[in-house]
């Protein structure tokens, strides 16, 4: 009788000991996020205390952002993940820049997503693709322009990604379609901006 309970006990007692340690852990290590904010005429070398944390971040301008080089390659692999270094539910890469006739494969690699080009966020005269769910798949690019696509169960998560092929001869078009798009989006609301920012 006594094993029984012993054996109901001790997992509980180890998850709340070791998960709680990991958790905790987690909490402190958010909460204890230093950023540095420089406001425009202040010296960003020093730091201000006036919240009570040190502060040390700058304000990012769009000339700031990390612009994407061409991939190398005629061949490129896009991974559809639950997590991943951009966040949650995400194509990883995100942003590509690849030249005309290039073939993006489109890998499964978390379950429960799937790769579709958005209607009305693609090149004039370029194929749609609507791949199934858990499933690769293959697309080749042939018209120069920016591509957007999702992730359909996850797109009001903002699970998107953003291809230029050669030229990027409708970014125009693609913003403004991404104004009225990105209205849907239920969390990572500026992923479309900073995505089109990187090209």
């Amino acid at each position: 009788m006594k094993n029984k309970y012993f054996l109901i006990i001790l997992p509980l007692i180890f998850a709340f000991t070791f998960n709680g340690k990991k958790y905790d852990e987690a909490v402190k290590e958010r909460l204890s996020l230093i950023v540095n904010i420089c406001l425009e005429g202040e010296d960003c070398g020093s730091s201000s205390q006036s919240t009570g944390m040190a502060t040390n971040m700058t304000m990012a301008t769009s000339s700031d952002v990390l612009k994407v080089e061409l991939s190398e390659g005629s061949e490129h692999i896009v991974k559809m993940l639950n997590s991943g270094d951009g966040g949650q539910m995400i194509f990883e890469p995100a942003v590509l820049k690849v030249s005309k006739g290039d073939t993006i494969h489109f890998k499964a690699t978390d379950m429960s997503h799937n790769s579709a080009s958005i209607d009305g966020m693609l090149p004039d005269g370029a194929a749609a693709w609507s791949g199934a769910m858990n499933t690769d798949i293959s697309v080749t690019l042939d018209t120069e322009g920016i591509y957007v696509y999702q992730c359909d169960p996850h797109a009001m998560m903002a699970m998107i990604g953003v291809i230029q092929v050669g030229e990027a001869t409708n970014m125009d078009d693609i913003k403004q379609a991404s104004n009225s798009y990105k209205s849907s989006f239920i969390m990572n609301t500026n992923r479309i901006d900073d995505y089109l920012n990187q090209l």
